[in-house]
């Protein structure tokens, strides 16, 4: 390292990005502050109660609407295809029977 680079790392501000007790630049621009005031403290609570509720809420109708297609979706799609296309197939549950019993 030549002394050149040196002196440029030396007179580096280091303190600007600290995270200890330093508060950062950086981080407090991007750290929401509440404002002094009561009534807009309490306004603005409000406001972020209102759309966590209303988020909540559109994602239990989409939910719910999601579902309710879907039911409807598959109890059309049954009724419009018949069960069997072939009419020599027959549909019917098979047992499988011991040659020693056949023999009889």
């Amino acid at each position: 390292m030549t002394h050149r680079m040196f002196a440029q790392i030396r007179f580096f501000d280091f303190s600007r990005f600290a995270v200890g007790d330093v508060p950062s630049r950086v981080r407090s621009a991007f750290e929401p502050r509440k404002p002094r005031h009561r009534l807009l403290r309490f306004a603005l609570g409000l406001v972020g109660l209102t759309v966590v509720v209303m988020l909540v809420m559109l994602g239990v109708v989409v939910g719910a609407s999601m579902l309710a297609v879907g039911l409807v979706y598959k109890l059309f799609a049954r009724r419009a295809k018949p069960v069997a296309r072939d009419p020599r197939i027959v549909d019917a549950e098979y047992r499988v029977v011991d040659k020693s019993l056949l023999s009889r």
